[in-house]
């Protein structure tokens, strides 16, 4: 496929491109439909972020980012936290209040009950939080990609 306004060496760069990341979706698909660590196969994308989840331990928290990465679908970020976003009816519960963006701000709170609920969460599991940002976010910071073991 040519572009408007762009020579053939252009386009054999964006070709590459563009089978790279097939290739990088296609090993992504393959690592969503792996084993997670509750032993379910072949879930949806919102169920293994769930799943993921529910494995960081109270006391430390993760980022959106970390999760996707764990994923095999590092671009995702924002699906996790779209994921996040929905969690609070899901059975079993899902800490989405341990779930923060890459620098360690609160950037979900808006999705919990009330403006402060999940500082408050995160209080209760003894968590500093000043500006709505974790204190000592690197040492709070739980990856699963380390964590877990694929």
């Amino acid at each position: 496929m040519l572009f408007w306004g762009h020579n053939n060496s252009h386009n054999t760069v964006n070709c590459c491109y563009k089978n790279h990341h097939s290739l990088a979706a296609k090993k992504s698909s393959e690592k969503l439909k792996s084993v997670l660590p509750s032993g379910k196969k072949d879930s949806s994308f919102f169920e293994q972020v769930y799943d993921v989840a529910r494995q960081i331990p109270r006391g430390r928290v993760t980022s959106y980012g970390a999760i996707a990465a764990y994923l095999g679908s590092r671009m995702s970020a924002r699906m996790v936290g779209w994921a996040m976003n929905g969690a609070a009816h899901i059975k079993p519960p899902v800490p989405a209040h341990r779930v923060v963006n890459r620098n360690g701000m609160l950037s979900g709170k808006m999705h919990f009950g009330t403006p402060t609920r999940m500082e408050e969460l995160l209080k209760k599991e003894k968590i500093k939080v000043a500006d709505d940002t974790i204190v000592d976010f690197e040492k709070k910071f739980w990856d699963p990609g380390v964590e877990l073991l694929i």
